[in-house]
């Protein structure tokens, strides 16, 4: 019977890091809830077989209930009833199956009820969802949102909300409004304090809120009077019982078109502070979003999957002069190309979770004991590089994702731009991510210090050292000298000391760092295992284009005439 994560190999092979002994090392803290839970693995053979079972159920699920629902509710959509969001009918039934199946709450510790897994397991089944339905997933993949709950509230507030969400509550997270997008500073949704009953109470208006409805809210807004920049927000804990919300109206978008994105009014709705006031943009936004674009790399990652698995079936039915399209050049060329865009991207994606996991675990450590020095210099290894990662990921993963939906519309022909076929709803849903949670313009504005402080060409440097099979070397000294390239072009650009032209040569350097670091991995990846060699072989060929090419623009360059380039 069809299984979608037993019949997507790859899933099971990142699942199966080296690093992951560690990570279920530290998460378990030597399996010390062993006999508190009975559902706590015994160690770590025990620990992966539940990572693994529950990923099975999940790609039961998604290949029974979910896909099938898909464009049921691409159609229908969800609707507005006295203020108030109406799930589409496949959604109720998709949530329902996954709060049955106990997949919410699956990174909340045990005493809240969730099932305290790492991240990668989480981020994996976040893969999968998006690979059938990516509307969906922001939905059910919003319930990372308690891991801010989790990070910052109080212990009543963790006791009281994190519990609701492992039983299968949604959540959302309520920060853009209409004159505050990007730009989070300028959010005025004003947040006063009730000294007789010790609750705030939120009046305004948010915008873009996806799954604006949930349960649960954490709301950015702001506490301090007279004040116009990110010192004056704070982070609140709205509980949609208690009212005061409603749903002004649900946005028509292009795609993901089961996900209620809403414009909410607030009318002293009642609240309450999570963490310290001021800190609300400044320390946890900034960790809530960070969370969100891993998320948004899993969906990128997820509907490239669904881009390639469209786009190959297709090209093996279809038959033209007498023969398959695949056996075309100019097809079979676009399908290596789109799986090894995918494969970079995934091995990129969890490459990350695992320092994320790495980091985040030992600051919840910290928070019970004193960590070792040792520990401490872990943690910051780790956060540095996941800090240095998420942008990259977030950024090149949804762009690659747009660029498979694409090629997979064309290996359908007229075909695909018609409603028939899945790829052309998948096409609609690609588009969003490279724009939700901070744009890759962004993604290259939170990376761009990683390219000017060394922190891409040091992991570079790292990755040449690292054991390759023999037939693999060659690829390996490919990027050595592309990393030189790199190392050039970066040093032509911070020679100018100029911070306008840095910005402007941004996106190529963060491009470059990113496919050179994307093809490291998958070298590493094939030296494991050889399902990637092809992989490996085409993407490298990829980015010697790429970098090539952005190394020749920055050569060309001078600061002097980026005046005459932005005018129009």
């Amino acid at each position: 019977m069809a299984n979608l994560y037993t019949d997507t190999p790859e899933l099971r092979f990142h699942l199966n890091h080296p690093l992951m002994k560690h990570i279920v090392d530290l998460k378990e803290r030597n399996f010390i809830e062993k006999d508190q839970f009975d559902y706590a693995p015994q160690d770590f053979e025990d620990a992966m077989d539940s990572y693994e079972k529950v990923l099975e159920m999940t790609g039961q699920i998604c290949t029974d209930i979910i896909g099938p629902n898909a464009e049921d509710i691409d159609h229908e959509g969800p609707s507005v009833v006295d203020g108030h969001v109406i799930y589409a009918k496949g959604t109720s039934e998709n949530l329902d199956a996954l709060i049955k199946g106990g997949l919410m709450g699956i990174t909340l510790p045990r005493k809240y009820d969730g099932l305290n897994f790492p991240i990668v397991p989480y981020i994996m089944c976040a893969d999968l969802v998006s690979a059938v339905d990516a509307g969906f997933t922001n939905i059910w993949g919003l319930q990372d949102c308690a891991e801010t709950i989790h990070e910052f509230a109080n212990e009543d507030q963790k006791e009281r909300f994190l519990t609701r969400v492992s039983h299968g509550e949604t959540m959302a997270m309520d920060l853009t409004e209409p004159d505050a997008g990007s730009d989070l500073q300028a959010v005025m949704l004003k947040a006063t304090y009730n000294e007789t009953d010790g609750f705030w109470y939120l009046n305004g208006v948010k915008r873009f809120i996806t799954n604006g409805d949930g349960d649960i809210a954490l709301v950015l807004a702001r506490s301090e009077e007279h004040t116009k920049d990110g010192r004056g927000l704070s982070m609140f804990l709205y509980d949609r019982n208690n009212g005061g919300v409603s749903v002004r109206r649900i946005e028509n978008k292009m795609g993901i078109k089961g996900s209620p994105t809403c414009e909410l009014v607030f009318k002293n709705a009642k609240s309450e502070l999570c963490g310290d006031r001021k800190m609300g943009l400044i320390k946890y936004v900034m960790s809530l979003m960070n969370g969100a674009r891993l998320g948004i790399a899993a969906q990128s990652v997820g509907l490239s999957q669904a881009a390639c698995n469209q786009a190959l079936e297709y090209a093996k039915e279809r038959k033209q002069f007498g023969k398959a399209i695949i056996e075309f050049p100019a097809v079979y060329q676009m399908l290596g190309l789109m799986k090894a865009k995918l494969d970079a991207s995934r091995t990129l994606l969890y490459e990350t979770s695992r320092f994320v996991d790495i980091y985040k675990t030992l600051g919840q450590i910290s928070e019970d004991r004193k960590l070792e020095p040792t520990e401490r210099e872990e943690m910051k290894k780790y956060q540095k590089l996941a800090d240095a990662c998420t942008p990259i990921v977030k950024g090149l993963a949804s762009e690659f994702c747009n660029q498979n939906a694409y090629d997979s519309i064309q290996i359908h022909g007229g075909s695909g731009f018609m409603k028939d076929y899945a790829c052309e709803r998948v096409y609609r849903d690609a588009r969003i991510t490279s724009i939700y949670e901070g744009t890759t313009q962004l993604q290259v504005v939170a990376a761009i210090r990683h390219v000017t402080t060394g922190t891409y060409l040091s992991m570079m440097r790292q990755h040449e050292q690292e054991l390759t099979l023999p037939e693999l070397e060659g690829l390996r000294e490919t990027l050595k000298g592309l990393a030189d390239t790199y190392e050039a072009s970066v040093a032509e650009v911070l020679e100018y000391k100029n911070t306008e032209y840095i910005d402007y040569q941004a996106r190529r350097m963060v491009e470059m760092a990113g496919y050179i670091e994307m093809s490291h991995l998958l070298v590493s990846d094939a030296s494991r295992d050889s399902m990637f060699r092809n992989s490996a072989e085409i993407f490298v060929q990829y980015t010697e284009g790429e970098v090539a090419k952005h190394a020749a623009i920055i050569a060309g360059g001078k600061p002097e005439e980026m005046a005459d380039r932005h005018t129009f």
